[in-house]
C-alpha cells in the first residue's frame, strides 16, 4: 500500500513537474500587436503608427535606461534580483495590508509575476494569483533577469493608450534618449504603477508626491548623490504628452504596410531629412502659386545604395487631394530622364562613340514625328551634345539604332520595375516619356551607375559597367546648363554635378536627377492627380530645387578619370566622331569603350572625284580628275548643319553633262515619304494647302516641281512650293537642272 502511495505521489509529482515545465507558451505575448516603428540610421525615431488595438505599444528592445531600471526595481520589487519569481516576504506583507484595510490594497506581485499577468490578461482572483506564481517561477528559469525587465518595461501601461517604456519616452519626454534624468526615471517608474488613477492629466500633486518619495528612497540607498537629488526635486513634473515625430511620413506609411508591427532601422539621416523637408516645404508653398501642388525628392547614398533622405510628398500641413500619395513610389511619365541611360548603353554596346554625329532634322518614324523642345534643328550634332542639350530627334534616332527591345531589357535589368508592358507597346516614344518610372527606381538606378563606375563588381547584374562609357555619360551630364546659367567651372565653390531634367507630355511631370561620387538626388514636381501646368518643366521647376538640395551636402570632388587599360585607343574621324574610315581626311585618337569594336566606320566621309582645280565634281571620265577624301553630309542634314558650321566645306557643283552624283543631291524636308496629311478647307471654302520643302546640296540650282502629272513651277535658292492637292494619294516629283530626281507619295485626308 505504501509502495502504491509512493508511486502515486511520484506520478503526481511528475505530472505537476511536467505541467510546470510546459506551463509557459513559446511566445509569452503571442497575439499582442505592436506599433510600426521606423527609425533613422542612429535609432532616432522618424515616425510610428499605433498598433492594431489602438495602443502606442512599441516592439521590445534589447536595452533599457539604467536609471529607469533602478527606479523601477526600487519602486516595484526591491528584491527582484534575489528571488526566483516569487517573494514570500512581499506576499506576507500584502496579506497583512489587505487584512488591515479590509480590502485589497496590495497584491504582493513581483515584477516577474506582473509580466505573467500582463501576458495573460486574466481577472485578479486568488486562483489566478496561484497560477501566476507557478508561471513566474518557470519564467525565471527560461529568461534572465534582464530579459524579464525588458518584457515588463515593453508591456506595462503608462496611461491613456501608451504602453511600454519606449512609447512612454516619446509621448511624455519627446525623445527616446537612453540617458534620463533621475526625475524623469522616477516619474515613469511610478506612473506605470497606477496609470488609470494617477497620470499627467489629473492628480498631478499625488504623482509628484509619489515621484519625490521614490527619489528619497533612491537617495537614501546611495543611488543618487546629494547634488543630483536636489536637482531632481526641483525638476518640474512632465507636462502634456508630445505628438509622435512625423519625419518622412510616406516612408513610414510604406513600412507600415511592408513591415507592419515591427521596428525598422532605415538608412535615413534624420538631420538631413529635417533640412530637406524644410527646403521642400518652402518650395512647395512657392510653387502653389503656379498651380503646382505636389513635390517629392529623394537623396540616395551611392556607397550604401539606400536613401539618406526621403520625401514622398511635401508639406502635409497644406490640405489638398493627393497629399498622402507617395509620389516617390508612384509610376509617372519619365520625360527625358532616361536619355543618359540610352547614351551609356549605346556607348557600351558600340552603337555609337561618345562624339558620333546623330541626325537632327525633321523625321517621321512611321507616323511618329518627334520635335525638339525649342522647335529648331541642328542638322547633325555630336551624341554627347545631344544628351547635354536633351534634343529629342537625335535621341529618338539613337533609340531606333540601339533597338527598342534591347533598351527595354536594359532598363529592366537596371532596376526600373514599372516597365511591365511588351517592348513594342512603348515604341520610340519610350525615350521621350512613353514609359512610367518611379522616383525611387530612377534615383537608385543612377546611384548604381555611380557605384559601378567606382567599383565595377558592386552590382554584378547591373547592365552598365563599362567605365569609359559611364565616365563619358557623367561628363556629358555635367555639361548641362545649370538653372542659374552660370559657368560652374569659374566658381570655386560650385560642386561637380552630373544632372539631367525631364518634362512629360502635357507638362504633367517635371524631373531632375543629379549625381556625384557620393550622392544621387532625384526631384519630381507636378500634381498628384495628373493635371498639367503650363510653366511646369524640369529645367525651370525641378532643377533649382535639385541644386539647393545639393547645397545641403558636402562637396566630394569628381569621378577619377579612367585609365587607358580600361578601354581601347582607336583612330576616330575628327568630323563625324565615328571610327575613322579610309577616306576620312582628318583623324584623331581617343580612349573608347571596349565595345567600340562593334561601331560602324564613318558613314559620311567618301572619296570624291574633283576637277584638277577643285572647282567642280566630275562624275564621268570627260576630263582629268583628282580623288579627294571629303566629309559629305546628306542634303537634308547639310541644309540645317551648314548655317551653324561655317567651317563646313560643301561639295562644289557637279559638272554639267557629266552625269548625276551617285550620292543623292537633294532630299525632301517636308513632307516625308508616306505622310498622311489632313488639310481642312479655308474660311472661304477653298481647298487647304501646305508648303513642301526640299534641301539641295547646291541651293542655287533650279528645281522643277510636279504634282502627279501637273507641273507646278520652279524654285531657286529657297526651295519651297505651296501645294493644294485634293483628297487621295498623290506623288510629288522634283527634278534639278542636271536631271537628278526625287519623288515621294503622300495621302491627303
Amino acid at each position: 500500500m505504501r509502495r502504491k502511495l509512493k508511486y502515486a505521489a511520484a506520478a503526481a509529482a511528475g505530472v505537476l513537474l511536467l505541467l510546470w515545465l510546459f506551463c509557459l507558451p513559446r511566445d509569452l505575448f503571442e497575439g499582442t500587436t505592436y506599433s510600426t516603428v521606423v527609425t533613422d540610421r542612429n535609432g532616432a525615431l522618424l515616425g510610428a503608427r499605433v498598433a492594431d488595438d489602438g495602443q502606442w505599444r512599441f516592439p521590445p528592445r534589447d536595452t533599457l535606461p539604467e536609471k529607469f531600471v533602478k527606479a523601477l526595481v526600487e519602486f516595484e520589487d526591491r528584491t527582484f534580483f534575489d528571488h526566483c519569481g516569487v517573494s514570500p516576504r512581499a506576499l506576507v506583507r500584502a496579506a497583512i495590508q489587505n487584512i488591515r484595510n479590509g480590502r485589497i490594497v496590495s497584491g504582493g506581485s513581483t515584477l516577474t509575476m506582473q509580466v505573467i499577468r500582463l501576458s495573460r490578461q486574466k481577472p485578479r482572483t486568488l486562483w489566478q494569483k496561484l497560477v501566476e506564481t507557478c508561471m513566474a517561477t518557470r519564467l525565471e528559469l527560461r529568461c534572465s533577469k534582464e530579459e524579464i525587465l525588458r518584457l515588463y518595461a515593453a508591456h506595462a501601461p503608462f496611461g491613456g493608450n501608451v504602453v511600454g517604456i519606449d512609447a512612454a519616452r516619446w509621448r511624455y519626454l519627446g525623445s527616446d534618449r537612453t540617458e534620463l534624468s533621475w526625475a524623469e526615471a522616477a516619474t515613469l517608474a511610478v506612473l506605470q504603477n497606477a496609470p488609470s488613477s494617477i497620470h499627467l492629466a489629473k492628480n498631478r500633486d499625488q504623482l509628484l508626491a509619489k515621484r519625490n518619495r521614490l527619489l528619497a528612497r533612491l537617495h537614501a540607498k546611495g543611488e543618487i548623490d546629494e547634488e543630483d537629488y536636489a536637482l531632481a526635486l526641483e525638476e518640474p513634473l512632465i507636462g502634456e504628452p508630445y505628438p509622435m515625430p512625423q519625419y518622412a511620413p510616406h516612408l513610414v506609411e510604406w513600412y507600415d504596410r511592408k513591415a507592419h508591427g515591427q521596428r525598422t532601422v532605415t538608412h535615413i539621416d534624420r538631420d538631413l531629412q529635417h533640412r530637406m523637408e524644410e527646403v521642400l516645404v518652402r518650395w512647395n508653398r512657392e510653387l502653389r502659386q503656379k498651380g503646382i501642388l505636389d513635390l517629392a525628392a529623394i537623396i540616395v547614398e551611392v556607397e550604401s545604395g539606400e536613401p539618406a533622405a526621403y520625401c514622398g510628398n511635401s508639406d502635409l500641413s497644406f490640405d489638398r487631394d493627393g497629399k498622402w500619395v507617395d509620389i516617390a513610389r508612384s509610376p509617372r511619365s519619365s520625360g527625358s530622364i532616361l536619355k543618359p541611360l540610352l547614351y551609356a548603353a549605346a556607348l557600351e554596346q558600340g552603337t555609337i562613340l561618345p562624339n558620333s554625329l546623330l541626325p537632327d532634322v525633321p523625321m517621321d518614324f512611321g507616323g511618329f514625328a518627334p520635335k525638339n523642345f525649342d522647335g529648331t534643328y541642328a542638322g547633325a550634332i555630336e551624341a554627347d551634345q545631344a544628351l547635354a542639350l536633351s534634343l529629342n530627334i537625335p535621341n529618338v534616332y539613337l533609340l531606333k539604332e540601339y533597338g527598342i527591345l534591347r533598351f527595354v531589357e536594359t532598363l529592366r535589368q537596371a532596376g526600373l520595375k514599372t516597365l511591365s508592358r511588351p517592348a513594342d507597346e512603348y515604341g520610340l516614344s519610350l525615350i521621350l516619356g512613353g514609359a512610367e518610372v518611379t522616383l525611387v527606381d530612377i534615383a537608385t538606378c543612377y546611384a548604381r551607375m555611380a557605384a559601378c563606375y567606382q567599383e565595377s563588381t558592386r552590382y554584378p547584374s547591373f547592365p552598365l559597367h563599362d567605365r569609359i562609357a559611364l565616365y563619358r555619360t557623367f561628363e556629358a551630364m555635367r555639361e548641362v546648363v545649370r538653372p542659374d546659367e552660370m559657368d560652374w567651372r569659374r566658381a570655386s565653390s560650385a560642386q561637380n554635378i552630373a544632372w539631367k531634367t525631364g518634362t512629360s507630355y502635357g507638362s504633367r511631370d517635371a524631373w531632375a536627377i543629379g549625381l556625384t561620387p557620393k550622392y544621387v538626388i532625384g526631384v519630381w514636381a507636378g500634381n498628384a492627380n495628373g493635371s498639367g501646368v503650363a510653366d511646369l518643366t524640369g529645367a525651370r521647376i525641378a532643377g533649382p530645387i535639385l541644386f539647393e538640395l545639393f547645397g545641403l551636402l558636402s562637396g566630394c570632388g569628381w569621378f577619377e578619370e579612367p585609365g587607358d587599360e580600361e578601354g581601347m585607343i582607336r583612330s576616330v574621324c575628327s568630323h563625324s566622331g565615328y571610327p575613322a574610315g579610309r577616306f576620312c581626311p582628318e583623324t584623331q585618337t581617343e580612349l573608347l569603350p571596349k565595345g567600340a569594336t562593334a561601331c560602324r566606320p564613318c558613314p559620311y566621309c567618301r572619296e570624291v572625284p574633283l576637277s584638277l582645280d577643285g572647282g567642280r565634281q566630275v562624275a564621268d571620265r570627260s576630263e582629268p580628275v583628282r580623288l579627294e577624301g571629303r566629309f559629305v553630309l546628306p542634303p537634308m542634314i547639310e541644309h540645317f548643319y551648314k548655317p551653324l558650321h561655317p567651317e563646313y566645306r560643301a561639295l562644289p557643283p557637279l559638272k554639267q553633262g557629266s552625269g548625276t552624283d551617285p550620292i543623292t543631291t537633294m532630299h525632301f524636308i517636308y513632307p516625308a515619304n508616306g505622310s498622311i496629311i489632313s488639310l481642312p478647307r479655308q474660311l472661304d471654302g477653298s481647298p487647304g494647302s501646305f508648303v513642301a520643302r526640299v534641301a539641295h546640296t547646291n541651293p542655287a540650282t533650279e528645281l522643277f516641281w510636279h504634282l502627279d502629272n501637273t507641273y507646278l513651277g520652279s524654285t531657286r535658292d529657297i526651295h519651297q512650293m505651296t501645294i493644294a492637292p485634293t483628297r487621295g494619294v498623290h506623288t510629288i516629283t522634283v527634278v534639278d537642272s542636271s536631271g537628278a530626281m526625287q519623288h515621294i507619295e503622300i495621302i491627303i485626308i
